[in-house]
Order: structure tokens, then sequence, then C-alpha cells
């Protein structure tokens, strides 16, 4: 079990923590970490004064991200499954104290590690400088820079709504998130901010809850908009394909938690229950939960304006590593290449992809482990039918009516099965 304490700067340590982080704050004091130092100082600059509850919920989600972050998979006896004590410093900890058990299952289902929360006081809200400016957006768009993300933005403008845009920066996606929020809505107000959680020892790379901060970044904005400040819902549009939202494992040897959870339905569902809990009048959707990424393409409300920006998009999950270029064989790529050939556009993605022939039957091709995945689910549905493939990974008590989700995972592997035979992959 690792201890991990997120606190203001100025509060003391908590006796048996083994790792310390300071919310909101660059402190850089002794073996301390830090997460979330420059969101405050971001939103100040717009006007912004979230209310205390959403930064206590975006208090919660840093602090999970800096807790993932800071502990490493390969000290656990199966090198992969955690244990983490985590405490959060927030405002009004026994309201919160009542969420425990509905956070802690979304941590687990989210990261796979098994979690304990606990919550004290002394949590901050952080100052607001010079006039409020409430936000008169309709509602709150995430947009990551990726395909699905653009393709929600794109939508919502086509709903004749005015979106206020945030976006999670990650390296090499800032200049791409400000063209789409530019050319889809210029009149919206666009926030781009980033976790920047820095652990004071080495960094754990899978980070499954990185994007709950994304979330978190949501709801501060939906609580500046004037219709939250009413009493009335805000809308936090989520937008991601269900195929990759179900992530149903591709082989017996692959987890779902190999990839990241938090647009699964059930996900969602424990988050926003949390947030009608302790009264955040913020309304979660993913208006595409029942989708694949190439319906949604050929959905999208402006087809100009989809055709002219969607290559510039990112969707490849080894971006940084293979200098900013699609990699072309990891499973997000397959996906977004099935997507093209199901939309029927040619694939312009910028730059091309860097393994882009996976016919070639070498271990940089055909034989990458993410392309025999793909090869084997779709085998397996081949020769079995998609409950073969889904197995357990679906149930009625998670989701309720499994038919809408096996039938998008059974669209989604048919996308991926096209690609594959239009590639030649052996």
């Amino acid at each position: 079990m690792t201890a991990i304490a997120c606190l203001p700067e100025d509060v003391a340590d908590l006796p048996g923590s083994d790792i310390r982080f300071d919310l909101y704050s660059n402190s850089r004091r002794g073996m301390r970490g830090r997460v979330g130092d420059l969101v405050p100082a971001h939103l100040r600059r717009q006007g912004l004064r979230p209310s205390a509850r959403a930064w206590d919920f975006t208090s919660f989600a840093l602090a999970a991200v800096a807790a993932d972050e800071a502990v490493s998979r390969e000290r656990s006896p199966d090198g992969w499954t955690r244990e983490i004590e985590l405490t959060v410093a927030v405002t009004d900890p026994d309201l919160w104290d009542t969420q425990r058990g509905r956070l802690i299952n979304a941590l687990r289902f989210l990261s796979g590690d098994i979690w304990t929360l606990d919550f004290v006081g002394h949590g901050i809200v952080p100052p607001g400088r010079g006039k409020e400016r409430v936000r008169s957006e309709d509602l709150v768009c995430l947009l990551s820079g990726g395909m699905d993300s653009l393709v929600g933005a794109i939508d919502v403008a086509g709903e004749g709504r005015t979106p206020l845009f945030v976006s999670q920066i990650a390296k090499g996606d800032s200049p791409t998130q400000k063209w789409f929020a530019q050319s889809i809505s210029p009149t919206s107000l666009h926030l781009q901010m980033n976790h920047h959680a820095r652990p004071p020892g080495p960094s754990e790379r899978s980070q499954r809850a990185r994007s709950l901060a994304f979330l978190g970044f949501g709801v501060l904005a939906a609580s500046c908009l004037a219709k939250h400040r009413d009493g009335s819902l805000a809308e936090l549009r989520i937008p991601e394909n269900g195929f990759i939202s179900q992530n149903v494992p591709l082989t017996p040897m692959r987890t779902g938690t190999l990839s990241t959870r938090t647009t699964h339905p059930y996900f969602l569902r424990l988050i926003q229950e949390t947030l009608d809990d302790v009264g955040l009048r913020v309304q979660l959707n993913n208006p595409y939960e029942v989708a694949t990424k190439g319906e949604m393409l050929g959905g999208c409300t402006d087809q100009g304006l989809l055709s002219r920006l969607a290559g510039a998009s990112t969707s490849c999950g080894r971006f940084s590593r293979t200098g900013f270029q699609h990699c072309g064989r990891c499973v997000p790529c397959q996906v977004r290449r099935g997507a093209y050939l199901a939309w029927g556009k040619p694939d312009d993605t910028t730059k091309g992809y860097k393994y882009d022939d996976l016919s070639l039957s070498d271990r940089k091709h055909a034989r990458f482990d993410d392309v025999r995945s793909v090869a084997i689910a779709i085998e397996t549905v081949r020769a079995g039918g998609i409950d073969e493939l889904i197995g357990g990974a679906m149930n009625g008590r998670l989701l309720g009516d499994v038919q809408p989700y096996r039938d998008v995972v059974e669209r989604g592997i048919a996308e991926l099965a096209a690609l594959h035979a239009d590639l030649r992959v052996p």
C-alpha cells in the first residue's frame, strides 16, 4: 500500500504518508510533488470563478491523476495492480465523505487498482482577481484535438449552440486545439489547461486516470456558465465513440484497463451520480456512446468542415514517441484508419503513418502486438460471433440493456475487419 496525500502547500504533512503532493502550487518544497499549479492563474486571467464544490471535485480528480502517476506498477505483485491510499484536501470533507464508496468504485474501475480514499479539510478555493465574467455559452464541450472531439464540437455548433471549449493540453496538441476551436466557433471561449502532475520521483507511464483531470476541468468551466449560476443544469459534452468507450479486450491476454475507461458508460454514471449528490448541476453527455468512429464521421453535421480539419486530428497512442506522427499500427490508429475507410473519404492524416503498410509480415508491421491483437479479435468474431469476443466484458449490472453496446462493438470490429482486408494484413 502506498499512501498519497494531496494538500494545499501550507497544510502540514499527514502522518504515515509516503508521497506528498501540493495542490494548485508550484512550491517545489523538499520531496513534495505538485499538481494543478497552473490552473488557478489560467482561470483568473479569464475572470472565471468556479464554485467551491467544482474546485473540490477537481481537487479529487487531480489527486487521482497525481497518485496514478506517482505509484509504479512494476513493484506490484502481478506487475499491474497497485494498492493506493489517497487523501485529498477539500473544503467540505463531510459532504465528500458521503461519496467515498462510489468514487472508490470509479477509481478501481478506471485504473484496475485497489484504492482507498479519504477526504480532509483545509481545501482551498483559489481566489479570483478583478471583475468576474460569468459565461453566456450554452454548454461546455471537451476538445482534445482528437477526431471524436472534433466531430463532437462540429455537431454542437451544428445544433445552433455556442460551446465553451475545454482542452487538456498534451505535447504537440495545443496549436491544433486552437485551430479547431477557431474554425468551429470563433466567438467561444477556449480554455486550455493541463494537470501538470509532477511526482517527486519517477513517473508511471500507464496513467489510466489521466483523463479524469479533463472531466475536472470541464466541471470547473460548467460551474462558470450563467445557466449554472441561475440554478439550471449545465451540459458537459464528452464526445467519444462507443467502440473505444466499451474497451472490450481484443484477446484473452489483454485486460480492459490496458486502455483508458474514462468514457465508459458505467464510469460516467458513477461520476454523474456523484455530481448530482453533491449538488453540482452538471449533466455529462456522450451522444456517441453507441456509435462507431466511422459512424461519427459519416454522421457529422458539417461534412465540408470535417473534411478540412480531420487530417490534423490526433488518434495515435504513441504520438509523441513517433515524432508527433501517427504510428499507424496501435489500436487507436487502426480504429482511425478503419473509420476513414468506413467514411469513404481519403485518409489525409497529417504526415501519414510511420508504419503504413501493415501487410508486411515483420515485427514492425503485421506481427506488431496491436496488429496481431486486432487480427485475433477479427478472427474470433468471424469464427464464433461477437459474444465469443465480448465474453464477460459486458454485463447488465453495469450497463443495463447490453444490446446497444454489444452491437456497437460488433460494428467496430467490422470496421477493423474491413481495414485489415483492405491492407491485406496476413
